[in-house]
C-alpha cells in the first residue's frame, strides 16, 4: 500500500511504471492478437468434425495442444524458439533490427507497435485519472480495445470471447460502481442496447438496398461494449470519429495502393480508435471538432 501511495503522490514515478507495465502487458496482447484467431479455427475445425462424425487426422496440427501459453514462443517461419533475451518488448525488436536471429526473416511491425500502443495508453491514462482502481479499469478496457482492433485489422474478426466480456464488465462496473466510470447503469444499458442497434439498422438498409452484407456482427457488439463503457450519450461521435476517419483512411488506400472499392475494410479498428478518443478527449470537444 505504501508503494500505491508513493506512486498516487508521484507523478513521474507512476508514469514511468506505468509505461513498463503497459510494454509488458503489450507483450501478451500480442500473443492474444496471434493466437486467438488460431485457437478459435481449430476449435471451429474440431467442432465440424465431431458434427460430421469424422475422425481427427493425426497430423492435423488442431490435435495438438495450443493456447496462449504452448507451445513456447518460436518463429512462425523457421519455427526456432525465441531466447528470453528476445521477448524484451520493443527494445529486442530494436535490437534485432527488426529481423529473426535465425532464419533473419522481417518480423512484422505489429509486435512493437501494440507494445508501443499499450505502454503510452498506461502512461497516459495514469496522467488522466491518477493511480487507482479508475485507471485499472481504463486500462483493462483500453488493453481489450487494442487486441481487438489488432485481430480485425488483421483477419476480420471480432471475436466474442473478447467483445462480450468487455460488454458485460461495462455494464457490471457502472451497476455496481457507478462512481467509477461517471457513467451509472442507466446511462450504460442505454449506451449497450443503442450500439448495437444503431449498426444493425444501418447494417439492415445497407442489405434491403443492396442484398449485401455491409457490416459484421462483431462490430455491432464492440460499439455495444462501448456504449456500456462510456454511455449513450458517446455513441454519435464515436459513430461520426470512426465513420470519418475510416472513409479517409479507405480513400487513401484506394487511392494510394489501388485498393478495390469492393474489397472490405475492417471497422473494429476505427471503433476503437474512437472509443479511445472520447475518453481522453470527451465527446463534448469531439463535437466541436467535427462540427
Amino acid at each position: 500500500m505504501e508503494f500505491v501511495t508513493f506512486l498516487d503522490n508521484s507523478p513521474g514515478w507512476a508514469f514511468t511504471a506505468l509505461l513498463i507495465f503497459g510494454l509488458l502487458i503489450g507483450s501478451f496482447v500480442n500473443v492474444v492478437a496471434y493466437r486467438l484467431p488460431i485457437m478459435l479455427e481449430r476449435q471451429w475445425q474440431s467442432e465440424t468434425r465431431d458434427f460430421l462424425g469424422l475422425l481427427r487426422d493425426p497430423r492435423d496440427p488442431g490435435v495438438h495442444r495450443f493456447n496462449l501459453i504452448r507451445p513456447a514462443s518460436h518463429c512462425p517461419n523457421c519455427q526456432r524458439g525465441i531466447k528470453p533475451w528476445e521477448l524484451v518488448p520493443l527494445f529486442s525488436f530494436l535490437l534485432l533490427r527488426g529481423r529473426c536471429a535465425g532464419c533473419r526473416e522481417p518480423i512484422t511491425w505489429r509486435y512493437p507497435l501494440i507494445e508501443l500502443c499499450c505502454a503510452l495508453l498506461s502512461g497516459l491514462l495514469g496522467l488522466l485519472f491518477g493511480f487507482g482502481w479508475q485507471t485499472l479499469a481504463w486500462l483493462s478496457f483500453g488493453y481489450v480495445l487494442v487486441a481487438l482492433a489488432a485481430i480485425d485489422q488483421e483477419k476480420q474478426l471480432l471475436p466474442d470471447v473478447l467483445t462480450l466480456p468487455l460488454l458485460w464488465l461495462g455494464l457490471l462496473l457502472n451497476a455496481l460502481f457507478p462512481e467509477l466510470l461517471g457513467v451509472g447503469a442507466s446511462d450504460a444499458i442505454l449506451g449497450a442496447a443503442g450500439g448495437y442497434l444503431v449498426l444493425y439498422v444501418f447494417h439492415l438498409g445497407y442489405f434491403l438496398l443492396t442484398g449485401k452484407e455491409g457490416m459484421a456482427r462483431g462490430d455491432f457488439k464492440l460499439l455495444a461494449a462501448l456504449g456500456a463503457w462510456l454511455g449513450w450519450q458517446a455513441l454519435p461521435f464515436i459513430v461520426l470519429f470512426a465513420s470519418s476517419i475510416g472513409a479517409a483512411w479507405g480513400l487513401s488506400l484506394i487511392a494510394i495502393h489501388g485498393r478495390s472499392w469492393s474489397q472490405p475494410l475492417a471497422f473494429g479498428p476505427f471503433l476503437a480508435i474512437a472509443g479511445l478518443a472520447v475518453l481522453f478527449v470527451g465527446a463534448e470537444r469531439l463535437f466541436v471538432l467535427f462540427s
